[in-house]
């Protein structure tokens, strides 16, 4: 287009502006869920609804918004498979609200992700496992023909995605598994579950890797973070933790196909009121032999911890676990820097190292750890077998490297 007149090139530029704006463009297509017969009356099985939309969303050559508004969907269980040929953003701002009876579930995770790319999920809704109806049913420790009761949400060969936002309450058991996962972000998530509930960890992750976990809140009766064999690059930053038990490696050592952990991160925390803290914990008659290296435990506050710091290598909770033998799991450069706050037990650091495999290279760096139990018990103290190591700047207790 051309103004051979100054005084219209304002108003050329503005209608040229408008012709390049009204061309058709490539965009995101939504798939609203109530557009698809969804109901939201927290009784209809929205399972069909959910799988078939994946489907069309999933099928595009474009990339596709699946979006669940306001609302209670009652789903008996979902599996989100395949590759997709485009980016899936799944924003749910409602409420998916779980089976009250197991048996209604009829897979191992409620709501399951497999080989899926470039998945974003989002939103300020909940995923409602009405775990406590199973509760009662988790008594697997001395009930041999006890059910398998379903986690809440999975990911398993899943790459490039996240999760942003959405709270997971009430698991039946798990709130959050990842199995071979890969460059995964989680951020601004809540999980909670009441305290005396059975085995409903928070995040559990095996065999993955450049995972990142920030700015989230975790309180549920089992471990905030699991990290199991296999896991590295891991990344966890301002998370609080509490009550129940803290971020745990392990166990390990277990079973003989375990791969080695390595590269791990945990910094910016706040542990509030659970039995452990950092903990690595390693079975006593390890069938296997794996490293675990490049450890930092950084900036941590513990508030009325029981075991702040707690390396386990003699980890035989119940039988048919054997007192017979020392871990074969090796544990190697870890670096406890800025560890800070209250024990409820007097031994406020306890590094138990296997006698076989010494953990080696652990640096203790302004560890404060008071005792915050019975007065007459008197102060915190550390404990320390096998290992190597050094210690520098304030150290309370007094350290117990050679």
């Amino acid at each position: 287009m051309f103004c051979i007149v100054s005084g219209f090139k304002v108003f050329c530029l503005s209608l040229l502006f408008v012709v390049v704006a009204s061309r058709p463009t490539v965009g995101t297509k939504v798939f609203n869920i109530q557009h698809y017969g969804a109901k939201h009356d927290g009784k209809t099985d929205n399972a069909n609804v959910f799988t078939n939309v994946w489907k069309n969303a999933c099928s595009r050559g474009e990339n596709s918004k699946i979006y669940v508004p306001k609302g209670t969907y009652y789903l008996s269980g979902v599996k989100f498979v395949r590759p997709c040929k485009n980016k899936i953003e799944f924003v749910i701002d409602g409420t998916l609200l779980a089976p009250s009876n197991p048996n209604n579930i009829k897979q191992d995770t409620w709501i399951n992700f497999r080989y899926i790319n470039n998945l974003s999920i989002s939103g300020k809704g909940t995923l409602d496992g009405q775990g406590k109806y199973s509760w009662p049913l988790n008594d697997c420790h001395k009930n041999t023909n006890c059910p398998k009761l379903a986690m809440t949400i999975g990911f398993a060969f899943v790459n490039d995605s996240g999760i942003e936002g959405i709270t997971s309450l009430n698991s039946k058991m798990g709130h959050f598994n990842f199995f071979s996962v890969h460059n995964f972000n989680i951020t601004g998530v809540t999980i909670t579950a009441p305290e005396d509930s059975p085995n409903t960890d928070g995040i559990k992750m095996g065999f993955s890797s450049n995972m990142h976990i920030s700015n989230t809140h975790i309180g549920t009766g089992d471990y905030c973070i699991a990290i199991l064999s296999g896991t590295s690059d891991l990344d966890i930053s301002n998370v609080t933790c509490g009550p129940r038990h803290g971020i745990s490696v392990g166990s390990l050592g277990k079973n003989k196909d375990e791969k080695d952990v390595k590269g791990l991160t945990v910094r910016d925390i706040v542990f509030n009121g659970t039995s452990d803290g950092i903990r690595i914990k390693t079975w006593e008659s390890s069938a296997s032999k794996i490293l675990v290296s490049n450890f930092v435990y950084q900036n941590i506050k513990m508030i009325d911890v029981g075991k702040p710091i707690n390396i386990d290598q003699k980890y035989c909770p119940h039988p048919p676990c054997e007192k017979k033998g020392e871990s074969h799991v090796q544990i190697r450069d870890l670096k406890l820097k800025n560890i800070y706050g209250t024990s409820k037990n007097k031994v406020a650091v306890n590094l138990q190292c296997s006698k076989s495999f010494p953990c080696k290279n652990v640096q203790l760096i302004d560890i404060n750890l008071k005792h915050n139990g019975r007065r007459e018990d008197g102060p915190a103290t550390a404990v320390c077998q096998n290992v190597d190591g050094s210690a520098r700047g304030k150290m309370v207790p007094q350290h117990c490297l050679d």
